[in-house]
């Protein structure tokens, strides 16, 4: 199989009258009335539902006309409007926010805002937005530039869908784009059906417009017209997303070996028990950095009022004795106590001092700085006040607590660090084929993903004797297989917290360490690399929050789990290929991943020819994913991360492919779901029920074999590309080029009449989703060029570091046809 080019793309308002300015109710105004000095806390019922954003007309609840008098008496400035409203009359006023607040001290009702100055800036912008597009359109017309139009069938019952991309010049919020699709072969653009785009932004730019959804049919489409209005109009075909026939397998081929969620302890025991059985083609290799373990300090809290809490964290942890301690608050029942810690074994008491009547007096931050203090306690564990309060209140005695880890795993699942394992398959695993680095679980709570990688560990090598084309991949390449790089939080996540991302490890400080802070902790591993890092000021991560669930770590590479990817792409250095597989959504995707949020910085597109061979590839590989239940991946979904769903800053793709130049992908799996009935797509979430799990494992499972042959084909690949120049316009004075290739591959180039080497300009891509550039010259020019493909093949198998002038040539002449 060799990858051919597919290219990408084809060829709150409130309307109102503006209010006075003028501030009306005056202080003068209220005492002159006498009713100054009734001011009264303002009735929780009576307070408005909205923040007053300046003046405003404001709803007000008299019970009759002589509220009304009242009101005027009072100078307010009152709208000619009321209605009646329950057992009173509503009329409307104009106040500010201070004025607002007077009158309700008054015991007036005093409401929302009908409108504020917040609306009256709406409006404004509004206006300047329309006046803008109307200045437009008196210019011409806007460009459209069409970037995909596809249909392509998924489940249930081979449901067809449209889906369209498509960029516009007038990118102002008022220019509405509309599809009209015709309803089939021979028919016009208008015999379909119609459907308006919706505009797509991200950090505060606009990116394209498409539906939010794929738009469901019952026709086969084979052109779109798309129009805006503001007079733009284009007209393209629609081809065929996905569905090609794939090869079957053998008869004997074999698969669905999953058949429950596993927690991590069972599939590193499977992939061990998978070495064990073909030692010929396994190898299982022990990362080096362990991780924390599934494991945490025990602890106990006391108090209810936040100044009189504190809580007790062991210095061991729970596993390790941490669970046998014991923490009591006794009040001595004797008057002039003094504040005192003793420790008995592993129960510590503390005996709460006393005033001259008996009652207790010790505080929070007494008992804390006691415990702390007393050399056997403090041997034990550590006390706290709570979140960070001074803890100034009075604490109440307490029982002897147990403290606990509050963890609640099987025994099976072991407290210590964990030993994360790799296994590597290949009939020959010396460094010499190209490797392809397959892996799960970076997030503890996406439970199908490493059932995903471990269907695909056992169909490699249950089907190498019995199915020829797995035995070529097992032959031909050098695969690695880690089924949970997130071992600590997937047993956090499948006993204790099942919503449970990061791992396990706490960084946070004593006031974010409270029991009830307990499923807060940990650090997301895939925000934790080097490459487009929160550290550097890319977005999608917090460096300072340490309970947010994208916590970058204290550091970059601060966790073991992250370390041990690195050492291992290190390490061995033939991999060159690699997927990350993640849930949910049905998503495919590639660097870059990360941007910052001022100008949308992004970290760099990969060229032209690297970007439609990940393009290419995707099209082969979400075949595979489609053929077990007929699953799509929406085109949508599909691309860069940054075009598609949004920044991971220092997440691992991008740190693999830049740092490593690893062609790596991310797979979210678990596809929303079409339901006929209501035309709604639904979402399957982290955990759906088994049977739901077990076809998004299958069906993925596809996607990595997928992968991989892709990589086999990258292997074999040994013919050059075919490049050729194409005129596309030509004007008084310039005229339009560009390139077109076999496959993908980088076209390198020259205009000044030099030898064009591999540090030549490369043809780059005309924008995001969009295909290559069009160069334009402005006298007749000689064009020397050359492609190279991803394997590395040069055109005419020039040497652009040599002599030899093996490369394409072409007069390009301005002014002639």
């Amino acid at each position: 199989m060799r990858l051919t080019h597919k290219p990408a793309w084809p060829k709150r308002r409130a309307t109102w009258l503006a209010l006075p300015l003028a501030l009306v109710l005056t202080p003068a105004m209220l005492a002159s009335s006498g009713l100054a000095s009734q001011s009264s806390d303002v009735p929780p019922e009576r307070k408005s539902t909205f923040e007053q954003n300046g003046v405003a007309l404001m709803r007000v609840i008299v019970p009759d006309q002589a509220g009304i008098d009242r009101l005027q008496k009072l100078g307010v400035d009152l709208a000619e409007y009321s209605r009646p409203a329950g057992d009173g009359v509503e009329v409307h006023a104009v106040l500010s926010p201070q004025e607002s607040a007077d009158l309700r001290a008054k015991g007036f009702d005093v409401r929302d805002a009908i409108a504020d100055q917040a609306d009256v800036a709406q409006l404004r912008q509004e206006r300047g937005r329309t006046l803008g597009t109307l200045a437009k359109q008196a210019q011409g017309a806007d460009t459209l530039t069409p970037m995909r139009a596809e249909w392509f069938t998924s489940v249930p019952d081979n449901q067809k869908f449209l889906s369209v991309e498509v960029k516009t010049s007038d990118t102002a919020a008022t220019n509405i784009l509309t599809v009209t699709w015709d309803s089939g072969k021979g028919t016009e653009p208008g015999s379909g059906g119609t459907a308006t785009l919706s505009r797509f932004t991200d950090a505060g730019q606009y990116m394209y417009h498409r539906f939010n959804s794929p738009l469901p049919l019952n026709v086969t489409p084979t052109k779109v017209q798309i129009t805006s209005t503001s007079g733009g109009s284009v007209t393209v075909p629609v081809t065929k997303w996905l569905g090609e026939p794939r090869k079957k397998p053998s008869p004997h081929y074999v698969s669905d070996f999953v058949d429950h969620y596993m927690d991590p302890t069972e599939l590193y025991g499977r992939i061990g028990s998978l070495a064990r059985q073909f030692p010929k083609l396994t190898q299982l290799i022990d990362l080096p950095n362990k991780t924390n373990g599934y494991r945490r300090a025990a602890q106990a809290q006391f108090g209810t009022a936040a100044a009189s809490t504190l809580y007790a964290s062991s210095k061991a942890y729970g596993s390790a004795g941490g669970n046998d301690v014991s923490v009591a608050l006794t009040d001595p029942g004797a008057p002039s106590a003094p504040l005192t810690v003793q420790v008995s074994g592993k129960a510590v008491v503390v005996k709460l001092a006393t005033d001259a009547s008996g009652a207790v007096t010790s505080t929070a931050a007494q008992v804390v700085s006691a415990l702390n203090g007393d050399a056997g306690a403090a041997a034990l564990l550590t006390a706290n006040t709570y979140r960070g309060n001074a803890g100034a209140g009075v604490v109440a005695a307490a029982p002897a607590t147990a403290l606990t880890d509050n963890l609640r795993a099987p025994g099976t699942v072991s407290r210590a660090p964990f030993t994360m394992q790799a296994l590597r398959i290949g009939k020959k695993r010396d460094g010499s084929k190209p490797g392809v680095f397959l892996y799960c679980q970076e997030h503890a709570r996406e439970w199908v993903t490493p059932l995903t990688c471990v269907e695909t560990a056992e169909r490699l090598l249950r089907n190498y004797s019995r199915d020829a084309a797995t035995r070529k991949l097992v032959d031909g390449l050098d695969i690695f297989v880690l089924p949970s790089v997130n071992p600590d939080g997937g047993h956090y996540s499948m006993y204790d917290f099942n919503m449970q991302r990061r791992n396990m490890t706490n960084h946070c400080g004593p006031a974010d360490s409270d029991p009830a802070y307990r499923n807060s902790w940990g650090v997301d591993l895939n925000r934790n690399f080097t490459v487009g890092s929160a550290f550097d000021g890319y977005t999608g991560a917090s460096t300072t929050n340490c309970r947010s669930d994208t916590f970058a770590g204290p550091s970059e590479l601060s966790e073991p789990e992250a370390k041990n990817e690195v050492w291992l792409t290190q390490k061995y250095t033939n991999i060159k290929f690699a997927m990350n597989t993640h849930s949910y959504g049905g998503y495919f995707m590639w660097p870059p991943g990360a941007y910052k949020t001022a100008g949308r910085e992004l970290l760099p597109y990969a060229d032209l020819g690297t970007e439609s061979y990940f393009w290419a590839a995707s099209d082969h590989i979400l075949n595979a994913v489609q053929k077990w239940r007929g699953t799509a991946i929406w085109p949508g979904r599909t691309g860069p991360v940054t075009d598609v769903l949004y920044s991971a800053a220092g997440n691992s793709a991008d740190e693999h492919w830049y740092s490593r130049g690893i062609i790596g992908w991310d797979f979210e799996v678990g596809a929303d779901l079409y339901d006929p009935a209501t035309g709604r797509f639904n979402a399957v979430g982290f955990q759906p029920p088994f049977a739901e799990g077990h076809q998004e494992a299958m069906e993925f499972a596809n996607g990595q074999i997928g992968i991989l042959e892709v990589a086999l084909a990258y292997a074999k690949d040994k013919k050059t590309p075919r490049s050729k120049l194409s005129v596309t316009g030509r004007d008084a004075g310039a005229t339009k080029f560009t390139f077109s290739v076999n496959e993908p591959a980088t076209i390198y180039y020259t205009l000044d009449g030099s030898r064009p080497t591999l540090k030549s300009p490369k043809l780059a891509i005309a924008g995001m989703r969009e295909g290559p550039e069009t160069i334009t010259v402005d006298r007749t020019t000689e064009v020397k060029w050359f492609s190279v493909d991803i394997a590395g093949n040069v055109e005419n198998r020039y040497k652009p570091d040599g002599r030899h002038n093996d490369y394409r040539r072409e007069i390009v002449r301005v002014g002639r046809r």
